[in-house]
């Protein structure tokens, strides 16, 4: 528990614990309701043009590594900055509730007929990950919120920001090269993500987990 509190201020666990339960909630919850809907692909001329590399799937799977890494960076920063990018994160996460529940959408992926570890390693992401709940991107959301987070931190290098932004547009990339997404999927990622920023400045939406926080304290 000491070595918990020395990586992630106790400030910081209830905004990491609703980013990780809202994520769930959005995601898997959403497809009990939208299973049964049309969905719609929204494949362009764009991503007949974008083949499929397996090689992809690494930078795919190590996106998981990132979005730990970069919001425990976040949330070690300050308590303003936590909150912050936090609701802000929450924001943009009920605005991709909102798109799979009025427009759900699908893709075809293509068969994978290797079996070398890339092929693999991707039968298995699509045997674990349905083509659906696509648009917009929450590897992009979240590869870019924290880049974006990484731009105002004041602990961190010049080196980590620019990681942070090259990792983030690999990200991007991956999600289109191993066809678990289409070409708009990354923009809208990347949208939620500037609203939910411009969102949570303008509502103070930190406010809410400075009062959750703050009656927390009080009881414990």
């Amino acid at each position: 528990m000491k070595k918990l509190k020395s990586i992630i201020p106790k400030y910081a666990y209830i905004p990491l614990l609703v980013a990780v339960l809202l994520n769930t909630l959005v995601y898997n919850g959403s497809k009990l309701i939208t299973n049964p809907l049309f969905h719609y692909d929204f494949s362009t001329l764009i991503d007949s043009f974008i083949p499929f590399c397996s090689i992809f799937i690494l930078v795919y799977i190590l996106a998981y590594v990132q979005w730990i890494v970069g919001y425990i960076v976040i949330s070690r920063e300050d308590k303003e900055t936590c909150y912050y990018y936090m609701s802000a994160e929450g924001i943009a996460k009920l605005f991709c509730l909102f798109f799979f529940f009025i427009i759900p959408t699908t893709i075809v992926r293509p068969d994978i007929l290797g079996n070398g570890i890339l092929d693999t390693l991707t039968k298995f992401i699509y045997s674990m990950d349905e083509p659906v709940n696509l648009f917009p991107s929450i590897h992009c959301l979240e590869s870019w919120m924290c880049f974006r987070g990484s731009m105002h931190l004041k602990s961190v290098s010049k080196t980590y920001k620019w990681v942070m932004f090259v990792f983030s547009i690999l990200v991007c990339l991956s999600t289109v090269f191993v066809k678990q997404h289409v070409f708009v999927d990354i923009i809208g990622g990347i949208l939620v993500v500037e609203l939910g920023l411009y969102l949570a400045k303008k509502w103070n939406a930190k406010a809410l987990f400075e009062k959750i926080n703050a009656k927390v304290i009080k009881n414990s």
